[in-house]
């Protein structure tokens, strides 16, 4: 049956077995060598499956599990048995919509520096298992379920299994939360316990919510299994179906969150079996598992360019630069001052006396004062950089540019920008934008990035409200700019509408802030005109040429689709004619 048939090219490796692992199934624990595993895999008596134990699972550190072998001699005998097994290159083209991958530049962060480096104590704990966690003898189980812990959303076939008291007593355990664990007893399953988790519902607005919380899942999985002095696990796809979680998204969290827990416990947890149960789900987790996993010099090195840009912090979890705390270094004299205000023989009714001077103090340091600036000062440092802006930039309008003459703003600033733009943006109601296609979300390029469409014909300047477009843009752009992404601007037909001056980008930029800028990898233009050509001139010259110096002229949709394959994107049938 499909819940107990191992991926082509498994071979049964037998690890010395922990007393907790054998403490069922004795018809297993005395089966040895070809029988032990030739009765894994048939079917039981009566339909019932036998139970699996972890010696007749694959390691993913077997010589067997490679995606790719050395010789071109074994990788014809593989598919002349008819395997289904990826070649090389499906490893090195991996790319994935919503983690980003850059092409070995902000994929790798640093040229040769691996953060996944090889491991073989860790990867002798990872097993690959095709079929059902509930047939595995080993000490836990994990469940995804929902906050009722309820029988309907329980993984599938689990309660089945398990019997009626399962039920009865996730009845008792009053809910789960959300990216939290909950242990039961397992009762009818080979397994010891079972662990119950609830998975976070998934939508782009809120992907880095959703991916920490599924983080959790699995951290927290883990972390009760150690707290209860267990030491083997068999986890299921904890994402579901219902929850709209993408696949590979979610098996980049699971993977590289077992990753950085083992880094760290991997002396209390004797195996960690990822239990899978499709095809694509397999062919997802093969070619994931060598980037966090890897088992030599070579797949580590491909690693370091193939890796998505964000892969975590020492957890896993998603780094969030803005939600940091900036700390800066005490000022020179900070210590001294520290010790001439000690000896201060303060009596003891004063407390609230020296609550007003801390805070008092606290706004003189100049570590804060850095931070709170006068606003009359503020001001006067913006009206000095108009008016240089001004007098540098006149001629910006005599060409026909646009007023670009506003200041530059700072970091600050334009981070306060766009933040306020967004969440009126995600208080309106921007349907009839929307509607018009001016720009949608597409595909992902060939390397993996997320793509922007902007179609240049259907900016209808004339009917067109500016101020609710550039918060439709931002409120579109916002889930991209976080990571590595590209824009595809389609400039057909564009010529015969008005567009919008050089002024009116600038400030499009300046909202969409400096993260928009870092992450942007190129824009790639269809069907440039002349006219184009030259406006992105000046804005390379006058606006910021960081940005616009990324951009990549396609004169033929065929240009187009060596950047960005043909169905990874939805075009208008103009741009064709």
């Amino acid at each position: 049956p499909l819940g107990l048939t191992p991926a082509p090219g498994y071979t049964t490796f037998r690890p010395p077995v922990s007393a907790s692992m054998q403490h069922r199934s004795p018809a297993a624990a005395t089966a040895s060598g070809a029988a032990s595993t030739a009765a894994a895999m048939e079917p039981g008596v009566g339909g019932v499956e036998p139970a699996v134990t972890l010696d007749q699972v694959p390691r993913w550190s077997d010589p067997d599990q490679r995606l790719y072998t050395p010789s071109s001699s074994s990788a014809t005998a593989e598919a002349a048995d008819g395997g289904s097994e990826p070649a090389a290159s499906a490893f090195l083209s991996f790319s994935d919509p919503l983690t980003g991958d850059d092409g070995g530049a902000a994929g790798g962060g640093c040229a040769g520096a691996s953060r996944f480096p090889v491991d073989h104590e860790i990867n002798s704990r990872i097993y690959l298992w095709r079929g059902h966690p509930w047939n595995m003898e080993v000490d836990a189980v994990v469940n995804s379920t929902n906050e009722s812990l309820d029988e309907a959303h329980s993984s599938p076939g689990l309660h089945a299994a398990a019997g009626s008291g399962l039920a009865e007593e996730c009845a008792t355990l009053g809910g789960c939360r959300t990216g939290m664990a909950k242990m039961t007893n397992a009762y009818d399953l080979p397994a010891r316990k079972v662990i119950h988790t609830v998975g976070p519902k998934y939508a782009v607005k809120y992907h880095t919510a959703a991916e920490n919380a599924l983080s959790h899942c699995y951290r927290s999985c883990l972390e009760l299994l150690i707290e209860n002095g267990l030491e083997s696990i068999a986890m299921g796809c904890i994402y579901t179906e219902a929850k709209n979680y993408p696949r590979e998204p979610a098996a980049h969290v699971a993977i590289r969150t077992v990753r950085r827990f083992l880094e760290k416990q991997k002396g209390k947890i004797a195996g960690v079996i990822f239990c899978i149960t499709s095809s694509s789900d397999t062919e997802i987790y093969k070619r994931l598992l060598p980037l966090y996993f890897p088992r030599d010099k070579q797949e580590e090195e491909t690693a370091v360019s193939k890796l998505p840009a964000d892969v975590g912090d020492e957890n896993g979890e998603t780094v969030i630069d803005e939600r940091k705390i900036r700390i800066r270094p005490l000022p020179a004299g900070a210590a001294d001052r520290t010790v001439a205000t000690a000896p201060l023989d303060l009596p003891l009714e004063s407390g609230l006396a020296s609550r007003s001077t801390f805070k008092l103090d606290s706004y003189l340091d100049p570590s804060f004062m850095s931070l709170i600036k006068d606003p009359d000062l503020r001001r006067k440092e913006q009206w000095g950089k108009s008016s240089q802006a001004q007098k540098r930039f006149n001629y910006a309008r005599l060409l026909g540019y646009g007023d670009i003459g506003f200041p530059p703003l700072s970091a600050a600033e334009e981070y306060s920008l766009h933040s306020r733009y967004l969440a009126k943006a995600n208080s309106l109601n921007l349907s009839e934008i929307a509607e018009m296609k001016i720009i949608y979300r597409g595909g992902v390029d060939s390397e993996g990035r997320p793509v922007m469409v902007v179609v240049g014909a259907h900016f209808l300047l004339r009917c067109l409200d500016l101020e609710r477009f550039v918060l439709h843009v931002v409120k579109e752009f916002e889930p991209l700019i976080q990571k590595p992404y590209t824009i595809v601007y389609l400039h057909s037909a564009a010529s015969l509408q008005p567009q919008p001056d050089l002024g009116f980008m600038k400030r499009i930029q300046q909202i969409l802030g400096r993260k928009h800028q870092r992450n942007l990898h190129g824009i790639y233009i269809l069907h440039p005109t002349l006219g184009l050509r030259t406006a992105i001139l000046g804005m390379q010259l006058l606006i910021d040429g960081e940005v616009w110096k990324k951009v990549v002229y396609v004169d033929r949709l065929v240009q187009l689709f060596r950047y960005v394959p043909r169905e990874q994107l939805t075009i208008p049938d103009f741009v064709f004619q």
